[in-house]
């Protein structure tokens, strides 16, 4: 195949002139753009970065360049962008240049590289667009697609586009809900034993019925509907559905949740602020119960938080998943209540401080509650503190008043340290099993009835929030744990334990440690108490009111019972509508309720099918998934966009790409993407939510893989500076002029404005378009610049007037191969110096090395070195500069792909080797050595790497420099640290 750019120069297409002076070949950003919009057209039409499958399959590599026998596959993966109608700023792409440059130097190292972009395509913003417009979200968000694929291809990115997609294309949809009813056909089976050895995974429920049939299961207690103590065979087919319904991995459930009425939608924590506000419009949130779809992902906590060992993940990362699982050691311990008749449970990690419990505290929402009030006198007794009581005449007034004020609140309000403790007295008291102690029953809102049994025991004397509360209440306060002497208030570090004793157990002078095991036994022998182990992470609310999304594919019969759409009617596409917007009866009050976009379609919410019993009026789901579910599988599709097998994934290709044991350092075969890159503000819910989805598949069979992502790492951000004018409204930055006639030193409009400095965005009016600097600059500039501004995990400062420092080393790049005024190649065949040799060399080996550990900025300058050096010879040899456009090519591929055709080669360089090292020229015959006169540098001198201390002492006395420091005096001592430096110490 011929290559795009002749070897001869061609003056049409160059520039007249550059910078006043008649060059017309220099490497300018009009003749950047010519040469990178003609290369990125030939990479699409010649199929340069098409990444060759394992032989068999329908997918081939491209430009004529197989992969190599033996090759390593190699998955390098960018986070699921969502396309923004702003498009992309210089910013964004920091991560993409990233994998890009990676990926392009894996190929060159001979790795088999796939390398693909799809659009995480449902959201909420498209949806709220389609509020104010009446535009439907799909035509905005294919728009923005548009603007961002090609603002993309301009930067020149290498994926392979025969793979890219969106999560609202109908067949990925289909899959999609696919994967959820492989979650909602499944439970999970402590007993099962998995193919890596361990025990507990998803089996079918079909598994599930046939271990009740059979005997080997008894019916649990406890669901609605079903008689306690039933036997299977005594149940009718709704009571046996109740049953096997309740423990699906997916499910139907009254679930306390982020009710916005304003939106019209339940909202995850994230999407909340710490002001109980939504972050999208700043609309009340309240704590409502709804009914939604949650996902069992709790069953998975010990195996989300024990694999992340299996991984190799950023530590930051890794812990922030820890904690949000968070899993506690600790035990059950049950209190028995006043006039009620089951005990109260608390769960608490320390045991040890029981004897310290001096009340107990209650979310509002907990069962419990309604008991213990309706059991309490109609009016306080009359020893019950004022404080206590709410400033109610009584328990029940004042308990419902409590709850009221707390259904206001979110769950990062109620758990916030800041603020006085609130509460209030129920009336009603708990039995310590220690002591027999009346501990009075209260309930605080920073209590969640979401997080262990929804109470705790209250121990003041070890707990600062409980000390606080007690404090505020004038609760009683003991010490468990010896404080030091003086110590006020409560203490939570190590020591001996203390006033904890009764006639059948002493834990006075035990350690901590030793006090939980002891305490916890004689618990469980008198039915107290347990040991157990609880987690913070709660199953995954599933469920939107909205209308941007993907539909359930389940309807429900005349007993409300969920039943899944056949696989063959996948995938249920989203019905038109009258209107987009969520709507409520009133946006300020808690207790309206939702009515969601779809439910406005009667023809498609009520419908007729027949599911094997005849031709029946179905219900549809009218709730859509969360924007997380399309991004939880995404890199499968990456692996088999056309699903030719009629499976998710074809299992050939997963094991190739992601299977055990693939990944380089993989001891423990997990398995995944070889490399993940993104930002760390997605460190838990998008990576524990796909986690999560992926070890389902696997159970299931689907997946050979452990883990979906092998190695993570996570980029930081380009941040620029901001302007604000005196009432602090953020002004276009790009319009901001220095001013030295104001004290702040900028003004805008000629009004005074104050600069600050912050995440690139449109909030700030800081943004700066990447087409401007392919305009101003040409991509791979930009991408240079990017590149080298510093470590790629840390944050940096945006600095326009500073990206023409990488625009000047692609042009000496250039001007090294080919001449400015005639466009000609100006290397010459002669076989370089040995010095060259040195240099280029060592180039090679630091540049590998560098590009290897993801250290791109050291790699550049490496690359500055080396063309700085060939810059200084009157002509360059052939041989080094094709190595330098070699090495250039992952950071610079536009210019290097240009310079290595014109060099005479007719293949895409993407798929030539990476230059290799001759170790020969690594080995140094001299080496600087430093002269220092106390310490000051004094002189220099290249001497032998071999040279003796001898040697070396006189070399540093007879330099002048030395000798001129030394004025005349007396030599004290010497010390030498041969071969490198030399320091004369005078008497």
């Amino acid at each position: 195949m011929t290559s795009p750019a002749s070897t001869q120069p061609d003056p049409a297409s160059a520039p007249a002139t550059a910078g006043g002076q008649d060059v017309p070949f220099r490497y300018t950003a009009e003749l950047a753009q010519q040469i990178e919009l003609r290369w990125q057209d030939e990479w699409v039409e010649r199929g340069t970065f098409f990444a060759a499958n394992p032989a068999g399959s329908a997918l081939t590599d491209g430009d004529g360049a197989p992969a190599r026998e033996g090759a390593r596959p190699f998955f390098v993966m960018d986070m699921f962008p969502y396309p923004s109608g702003a498009g992309l700023h210089v910013g964004h792409p920091l991560g993409y240049i990233a994998t890009d440059v990676v990926a392009r130097f894996r190929r060159m190292q001979g790795d088999n590289v796939l390398h693909a972009l799809g659009y995480d395509a449902f959201g909420l913003p498209a949806e709220q667009y389609a509020v104010q417009t009446g535009q439907h979200p799909r035509t905005t968000t294919e728009a923005n697609i548009e603007i961002m694929a090609r603002q993309l291809k301009r930067l020149g990115v290498a994926h392979d586009p025969r793979r890219s997609f969106a999560t609202i294309d109908p067949d990925y949809v289909r899959w999609t809900q696919w994967i959820f009813l492989q979650i909602f056909g499944s439970w999970y089976d402590e007993d099962a034993v998995r193919p890596d050895g361990g025990r507990g995974a998803a089996r079918p429920v079909a598994t599930l019925v046939e271990a009740y049939e059979s005997g080997a299961r008894e019916v649990p207690d406890g669901i609605d509907g079903v008689p306690a103590g039933a036997a299977w065979a005594d149940l009718d087919a709704v009571q046996r559905r109740r049953v096997v319904d309740a423990q699906r991995l997916a499910y139907v459930s009254e679930t306390p949740v982020n009710w916005c009425p304003g939106l019209g939608t339940v909202l995850a924590n994230e999407e909340v602020t710490s002001d109980g506000r939504s972050e999208r419009g700043n609309f009340p949130v309240f704590q409502r119960t709804l009914r939604q779809w949650n996902m069992r992902i709790t069953a998975y906590a010990d195996r989300l938080a024990d694999d992340l060992s299996l991984i190799d993940w950023p530590e930051k990362v890794t812990a922030m998943q820890r904690n949000w699982i968070g899993r506690s050691e600790g035990a059950h311990v049950d209190f028995e209540v006043t006039d009620a008749d089951e005990p109260l449970t608390v769960f608490t990690t320390r045991p040890d401080t029981l004897f310290g419990a001096t009340y107990v505290v209650l979310a509002p929402e907990h069962p419990l509650v309604d008991a213990i009030v309706a059991d309490s006198e109609p009016a306080w007794d009359e020893d019950v503190p004022e404080s206590w009581r709410g400033g109610a005449e009584s328990p029940a007034v004042a308990v419902a008043a409590y709850r009221r004020e707390a259904a206001g609140k979110t769950a990062v309000e109620r758990q916030a340290d800041a603020g006085r403790k609130t509460g209030v007295f129920t009336g009603g008291y708990a039995l310590n099993p220690v002591n027999g102690a009346q501990l009075p029953v209260f309930i605080a809102d920073y209590v969640l009835m979401g997080y262990g049994t929804g109470a705790i025991m209250a121990v003041p004397g070890g707990d600062t929030r409980d000390f606080a509360f007690a404090a505020a209440f004038g609760l009683p306060v003991v010490h468990t744990v010896q404080p030091p002497e003086g110590h006020e208030g409560a203490w939570t570090g190590d020591g001996a334990i203390i006033n904890s004793s009764n006639d059948e157990i002493s834990l006075d002078g035990l350690s901590v440690a030793e006090a939980k095991t002891r305490i916890i036994d004689w618990l469980a022998e008198r039915g107290a108490g347990s040991r157990t182990t609880t987690y913070r992470l709660r199953d995954w609310l599933f469920s939107r009111q909205r209308y941007w999304g993907e539909p359930f594919p389940i309807v429900y019969d005349e007993d409300d019972l969920p039943i899944a759409i056949p696989e063959q009617a996948l995938p249920v596409d989203l019905p038109d509508v009258p209107d987009y917007a969520p709507r409520t009866f009133d946006p300020d009050d808690a207790e309206s309720s939702p009515e969601a976009p779809l439910s406005r379609n009667d023809d498609w919410v009520n419908v007729t099918l027949d599911l094997g019993d005849g031709p029946k009026v179905y219900r549809r789901d009218t709730n859509t998934m969360p924007n997380w579910a399309g991004s939880c599988w995404y890199y499968l599709h990456y692996l088999d966009p056309s699903h030719a097998t009629g499976q998710v994934v074809d299992p050939a290709l997963e094991q190739y790409w992601m299977g055990p044991g693939h990944n380089a350092g993989d001891t423990h075969g997990a398995g995944g993407v070889d490399l993940y890159v993104g930002g760390v503000e997605h460190a838990v819910l998008h990576l524990l939510y796909a986690r999560f989805w992926h070890k389902a598949l696997y159970d299931l069979g689907h997946v050979s893989s452990r883990e979906p992502f092998y190695k993570l790492f996570n980029q930081g951000y380009i941040q620029a500076y901001a302007y604000t004018d005196a009432r602090g409204v953020y002004v276009p930055a790009a319009e901001v002029v220095e001013d030295e006639s104001v004290e702040s030193g900028f003004t805008w409009n000629g009004e005074e404005v104050f600069r600050e400095y912050g995440k690139i965005g449109k909030s700030l009016k800081n943004a700066v378009s990447p087409d401007e600097m392919y305009a101003e600059y040409g991509a791979d500039t930009l991408r240079v610049y990017e590149m080298s501004m510093g470590p790629l995990d840390l944050s940096r400062p945006w600095e326009t007037r500073a990206v023409v420092g990488a625009q000047r080393f692609l042009q000496r790049v250039w001007r090294n191969v080919v001449s400015e005024e005639t466009g000609e190649v100006t290397v010459v065949d002669s076989e370089p110096t040995v010095e060259t040799l040195r240099v280029l060399h060592r180039a090679i080996a630091e540049v590998g090395e560098d590009m290897q550990a993801m250290r791109i900025n050291t790699a550049i300058a490496k690359l500055i070195v080396l063309n700085n050096h060939l810059t200084s010879l009157p002509a360059v040899p052939r041989t080094v500069a094709e190595q330098l456009v070699l090495m250039t090519a992952p950071v610079a591929p536009h210019l290097a792909e240009e310079l290595w055709s014109r060099l005479g080669h007719e293949r895409s360089l993407a798929h030539e080797p990476f230059p290799v090292v001759d170790p020969q020229y690594l080995v140094e015959d001299t080496v600087t050595c430093v002269f220092q006169v106390q310490g000051k540098v004094r002189g220099r001198a290249e001497v032998p790497a071999d040279a003796d201390e001898a040697t070396l002492r006189e070399l540093a006395l007879a330099d002048p420099g030395v000798q001129r420091a030394m004025a005349g005096r007396d030599v004290r001592t010497v010390i030498v640290r041969a071969p490198k430096l030399v320091n004369v110490v005078p008497a």
